[in-house]
C-alpha cells in the first residue's frame, strides 16, 4: 500500500470513527451520566471489539455474509432491536450515575466490545474499508494495515465524544436538562438505526 492510498485510508477511518453514530451517540450519554473515567471501558471495548471484526470481515467474514443474506439480515434486525433496547434505557435515564451508586451503569469493556457485533455501522465501515483498501496481490498485509488505520483513530475519536459528554456535565446538572438531554440523545440513537437497515 502506498503512502498516499495509506493516508486516504487514514482519512476515511477517521472520519467514519468520528462521525454520529451509535457508539458515539452512546459515549455522550456516557459521558454525561457517568463521566469520562467510567466510560473508559466503553470506549477501549468498542476499540477492540472493533477491531477483531475488522479483522473477522478482511478475514472472510464479509464474504460470507455476502453470500448468505439472510444472515446479514438477522444481524440487521438483532442490531437494530438492540440499539433500540440502549435507545430506551438512555431516554429513561434521569439522574447521572456516580462512582459506587446503585442503578444505571456505564457499559462494560465486555458490553461494548460485543456491541460490535450487532452494530450495523461498525459492519458498514469494516466491510467497505476492506473492499476498497485491501489489495489482492498482499491480502494479509493490507488487511493488517487497515486495522492498524483504523486502530491508531479510533480511541482519539471515542475519546473525543466522551470528553464533550463529560463536559457537558456542569450544565446537565440541572434534572429537567439531564432529562430533555436523555430523551434527545435516546431519540437520536433511535433515529440513528433508519439508514442502516432500511
Amino acid at each position: 500500500m502506498s503512502l498516499d492510498v495509506f493516508l486516504a485510508l487514514l482519512l476515511f477511518a477517521f472520519v467514519s470513527s468520528i462521525t454520529p453514530g451509535p457508539n458515539n451517540l452512546m459515549l455522550l450519554a456516557s459521558g454525561v451520566n457517568f463521566g469520562f473515567v467510567r466510560t473508559i471501558p466503553h470506549m477501549l471495548g468498542i476499540g477492540v471489539g472493533f477491531l477483531v471484526l475488522l479483522l473477522a470481515v478482511g478475514f472472510g467474514l464479509g464474504a460470507l455474509l455476502m453470500a448468505y443474506p439472510p444472515i446479514h439480515i438477522a444481524l440487521k434486525l438483532a442490531g437494530g432491536a438492540y440499539l433500540l433496547y440502549l435507545a430506551w434505557k438512555i431516554a429513561m435515564a434521569r439522574t447521572m450515575g456516580k462512582a459506587g451508586a446503585t442503578g444505571a451503569k456505564p457499559m462494560t469493556f465486555l458490553q461494548a466490545a460485543a456491541f460490535q457485533w450487532v452494530n450495523v455501522k461498525a459492519w458498514v465501515m469494516a466491510v467497505t474499508a476492506m473492499s476498497l483498501y485491501t489489495s489482492a496481490e498482499r491480502p494479509i498485509l493490507s488487511v493488517i494495515l487497515v486495522a492498524v488505520a483504523f486502530a491508531l483513530v479510533n480511541l482519539p475519536s471515542v475519546s473525543a465524544w466522551a470528553g464533550f459528554g463529560t463536559a457537558m456535565r456542569g450544565f446537565l446538572a440541572d434534572p429537567v436538562r439531564l432529562k430533555w438531554f436523555n430523551i434527545a440523545m435516546g431519540t437520536a440513537l433511535a433515529l440513528s438505526i433508519a439508514p442502516m437497515v432500511l
